[in-house]
Formats: structure tokens, sequence, C-alpha cells
């Protein structure tokens, strides 16, 4: 055997004996590359009791206490005020509970806590309320189908203790994910989706979005229903609403301009599933709760935060630029849509002074009157559909900025209409117009 033949004899050998050395550590040492399932008992929601079984998740979820500002600039999870940076706020909803109070969200633990504590409730308030705030609704619903909607919200609170936890989207059992929300389990049948039948990836943004969404309380039963049966664009749901569904003619009446306003709630979903990464299947989890690793253990982190907050596993697994570029990125986009909104908050915000002035003139034309006060209803309705939701327009950019544009244009518009309504030139709606907005 010549040495060339001999050498390469023994490099096979070599890595042969090395192969099976690593399958034979691996089948003996195999390293945990995810959990051993546990059955937690039914109706058992202490998240500190399924934390003795999976303590990683729990440990994760633990920093959701926390209360952060947003490393981005926007967000967050500190009690604050959105009217301090956002004063336009105070006139936009005035009427309504949200001009009263309109605090920044500080996450899942608090959830139950903030919604006992919010001025915009009473004990007497409807027990849909709670719909979205705590783990309990899965035993309430199961007892008292959609009539708990209509229940005083103080007759149901002694029967919360914790708020959103490990059971709203996991079942006890099995761990599979699961949508506790019949709202959103309704709304997904009236599109012809059965989510009995979601692939797991699509559950990882369900179990979000039977929460963070547009809805309305239904007239008289108080049930929750998402105005999703034309579609999910703002514009599509604003035609949903102008049929008046169930009898829904809006959430309050404005008291100056006298306009039937839409409050939109937080519609992360309906925003996030017509952008980028909700077209190419990169589900709420993949950003919010990504993959981490620790003590050799493969798992999904449970705090639920700002992607920017741990950009190597939320972003660079796709992304292969520097985290300061996607960093900078994203605060691009969000400064982008933040001067657009409160651009459009300003304006929405003078055309319900100036309707509220000309409503009060006398010989005013009736039909121009009308025409600028459904103008600024849906210059409102667009402006809050951003203002509302939570990304700060990265969810879906162009749509975002889309939107905003028209927003301002349609209160522009609605401040004309007013105008002429009044007798006013179009020289002197111009001039006052641009002086009220700077």
């Amino acid at each position: 055997m010549n040495k060339k033949r001999f050498a390469a004899v023994s490099l096979i050998v070599v890595l042969f004996l090395g192969a099976a050395f690593v399958v034979a550590r691996t089948a003996v040492f195999k390293p945990a590359d995810g959990v051993k399932g546990a059955k937690i008992p039914p109706g058992e929601y202490d998240p500190a009791v399924w934390g003795r079984h999976y303590p990683l998740e729990y440990k994760s979820y633990q920093r959701n206490l926390a209360m952060e500002p947003s490393p981005a600039g926007y967000g967050g999870s500190m009690k604050i005020q959105h009217s301090i940076r956002q004063p336009e706020i105070l006139t936009n909803f005035k009427g309504m509970a949200f001009g009263k109070d309109y605090a920044e969200d500080r996450g899942h633990p608090y959830a139950l806590t903030d919604l006992k504590e919010t001025q915009r409730i009473t004990p007497k308030s409807p027990g849909a309320c709670m719909t979205c705030k705590t783990v309990h609704l899965i035993d309430i619903y199961k007892e008292m189908g959609w009539s708990y909607a209509k229940t005083p919200l103080g007759d149901l609170f002694p029967r919360m203790k914790h708020s959103i936890v490990c059971g709203n989207c996991h079942d006890p059992a099995t761990m599979d994910l699961r949508v506790a929300n019949p709202a959103f389990i309704e709304a997904m049948q009236r599109r012809g989706v059965d989510i009995k039948r979601a692939t797991r990836e699509e559950m990882r943004s369900y179990v979000c979005g039977q929460c963070h969404v547009e809805y309305y309380f239904e007239p008289e039963t108080s049930i929750v229903i998402f105005p999703w049966d034309k579609g999910l664009h703002p514009e599509q749901m604003y035609a949903y609403y102008g049929d008046i569904p169930k009898g829904f003619a809006g959430d309050w009446l404005h008291p100056d301009s006298q306009v039937q306003m839409l409050k939109a709630q937080h519609p992360d979903f309906e925003t996030w599933i017509g952008g980028t990464h909700g077209k190419a299947g990169i589900s709420c989890v993949d950003c919010h709760m990504p993959y981490v690793r620790e003590s050799g253990k493969k798992y999904t982190s449970h705090w639920v935060t700002s992607p920017m907050k741990h950009i190597e596993t939320s972003c660079r697994p796709c992304h292969s630029q520097t985290p300061e570029w996607l960093m900078d990125n994203v605060k691009t986009t969000q400064n982008n849509t933040w001067q657009l909104q409160h651009t459009a908050g300003k304006t929405v915000a003078k055309a319900h002074e100036v309707i509220g002035k000309v409503r009060l003139l006398p010989n005013i034309s009736r039909s121009d009157l009308d025409k600028a006060r459904e103008l600024l209803r849906k210059a409102q309705w667009y402006w809050d559909f951003v203002a509302a939701e939570s990304s700060m327009g990265f969810h879906n950019p162009s749509q975002v900025m889309n939107v905003l544009g028209q927003s301002i244009d349609l209160a522009h518009q609605a401040i004309a209409a007013a105008n002429r309504a009044g007798g006013r030139t179009i020289d002197r709606f111009m001039a006052d117009s641009m002086q009220q907005i700077e």
C-alpha cells in the first residue's frame, strides 16, 4: 500500500470514527432542544403553577412586569397618558371615555389591574369590557355564553383573579396553541376560516390576533364583534360600519361637531396581515416572542415586547444587516409615521372646531354641513386606525402612510365644506385653516 493510499484510508477511518462518536454522544447525551409536555389541571390559571413545569418560559414571562420605554421611542410599557404627547386627543375624543383616560398599555400581566383602575369604565360597564383582559373569560363564557357581555362588569370582577396568562393561549392538557376569544372564532368563521384546521404557524399569529384587533359592542347585547365581513383594510371596515351593522351607528356623538364617531381599538392584526411580514408568513410570535436558548435548551421567549429589544433573535435570523442598521430602519419608519399621524390628528381636531362653530351660525347650508360631518367621521377613523395601532406604522408602512395622507386630505375637505356651509369664501378658508393647523 503506497503512502497516498494509506493516508486516504486513514482519513476515511478517522472521519468514520469521528462521525460514530458524534452519533453516539448525541444518542447518550442528547441536548434538550425543546420542552417536555406537562398536563396542567383544567381551570388552573396561576402562571406560577405552570412555571413549575416550564421554568424558562415562566422566567421570560416575568420580564413583562418591567415597565420600560420602547428602544425605538414609541410605545413601551410605561403608564403614560397619550394626550401628553398628543394633546389633539382631548379634542378628538371629547365627550367619550378616551378623552378622560388614554394611557399606554402596560402589558399582559397588568391587563386586569389596568382595567379595574382605568377611568374609562365603571362597575356598571358591560362585562364585554373584560373579554381580552383575563384568562377567566374561558370559564365565564363556557358557563354563561354571550350573556356575560351584558352582565355588569362589577358582578364579574370577583371571578377574575388572573390577567392574560399561559392559559389564554395554551391548552393545559396538550400545550397546543388555542384561541379563547369567541369573537375571533366567529369573525373568522364569517370569513370562511375554520381555526380548528389552522396550522401551527398560523396559530402563532391567531393567538395574538384574537385580541389585538378592532371590535365593537353590539347594541342591546354588548356582544363583541369584529368588523371584518367586508375585509380587514380600514376602508373596508369603514364601509362595513356605514351599513350600521346590528344597529351600531357609532361609539359616541361628538359634542362640538355633532358627528357620530367611531373609536378604533388597537387594529394590530389587521394592519400586520397586509404588510410585508404578514404577507411573507412571518408570525407575530416570530418577532415579538422569538426562539431563544438558555442552558442548552431552545424555547419560545414569553417576554412579549418590541423586537428591538432582542434584534439578534428576532430580526437577524432572516436579516443579514447589522443591528444598528435594522434599528435605524425601524426608527425612520416610525418617525415618519409619527409626523404624519400628529399632523392628521391636529387637522382632525381643527375640523371638529370649525364644524362646531359653523353649525351654530344662522342660515347655513345643511347639505354642506352634512357633507363636512361625513368627511370628518372618515378622516378621524383613518387617523385613529393608525394612532390606536401598536407599531407606529412598522407593521405596514405603505398602508399607514396612505391612510394618514387620506386622513389629512379628508379633514381639510371637511373644513372646506363647513366653511361653505357657513358662506365663507375659499380664500378666507385657506388663510384660516393654515393658521389653525400651524
